[in-house]
């Protein structure tokens, strides 16, 4: 290892099917270099440590300012964007793996469908008929917006997910993303009106009695979002909306 270079160890796998292995490869150093710099650099030049030619290194990424949360891996051991894992703040040689809780497609990339299709199964949007006017929308009160603005920075990057022990091949947990986004669409002027339609999805199988309140999700978030204040906010409103239920029937 030297001042002048950076090493990588990155775990790779050609396909799903395929078996893991890993291989090195040395960057040279610049200041202010993040892992996403380093990884186009070795694709644009796939060559090991030792010398030998071999396939460019797969991953994904978008905004490079983490917003969009697509290039998500495990650096170092931990979940986190790459593109703001800065090399001056890394310890070398630096290890680049998939997340664990989502299939493997190629190498660093993986298939995160399991949280889009919670976000699916919540709702987890505004519903509206744009085929006319409706007129001025709700005033959304200014306390509440302001409190909902936290879990609208969520970027689906599935590290939650990642560090959730109750996210694993046995389980069905929708994760803490998808309770996040049923606190913010229920507190939503419109959003509200399918209010009901989302705690009863999270009372099926997979719902929010599954958490095992861990609070490992508030802990790792890269947008410092508070995850354990929605679940309790979603929590009451689940047992509101219970309560309904039996006084009605």
């Amino acid at each position: 290892m030297s001042q002048n270079t950076v090493v990588f160890r990155i775990k790779r796998q050609e396909n799903p099917a395929a078996r893991p292995h890993w291989e090195e490869f040395a960057v040279p150093y610049r200041e202010k270099l993040n892992v996403i710099v380093c990884l186009n650099e070795i694709r644009r030049h796939p060559v090991t440590r030792d010398g030998r030619k071999t396939t460019p290194v797969a991953w994904e990424c978008a905004c490079l300012e983490e917003v969009c949360g697509s290039c998500a891996m495990i650096i170092n051991g931990k979940a986190r964007p790459a593109c703001s894992a800065l090399i001056d703040e890394l310890k070398q040689p630096i290890t680049l793996e998939p997340m664990a809780k989502f299939p493997v497609v190629r190498d660093l990339v993986v298939d995160r469908s399991r949280m889009f299709d919670a976000l699916k199964k919540v709702r987890a949007w505004v519903q509206l008929d744009g085929t006319w006017h409706l007129g001025p929308a709700p005033r959304w009160n200014e306390r509440e917006r302001f409190r909902a603005y936290d879990f609208s920075r969520c970027m689906t990057c599935g590290v939650c997910l990642e560090v959730c022990p109750q996210i694993n091949a046995r389980s069905s947990f929708v994760g803490a993303a998808a309770i996040g986004q049923v606190r913010l669409f229920n507190s939503h002027p419109l959003g509200g009106l399918q209010a009901t339609e989302r705690l009863d999805a999270l009372m099926d199988k997979g719902g929010i009695a599954e958490c095992g309140n861990a609070q490992n999700c508030v802990e790792a978030c890269p947008k410092d979002i508070s995850l354990v204040d929605a679940i309790g906010e979603v929590n009451r409103q689940m047992a509101r909306h219970t309560l309904k239920k039996i006084l009605a029937g």
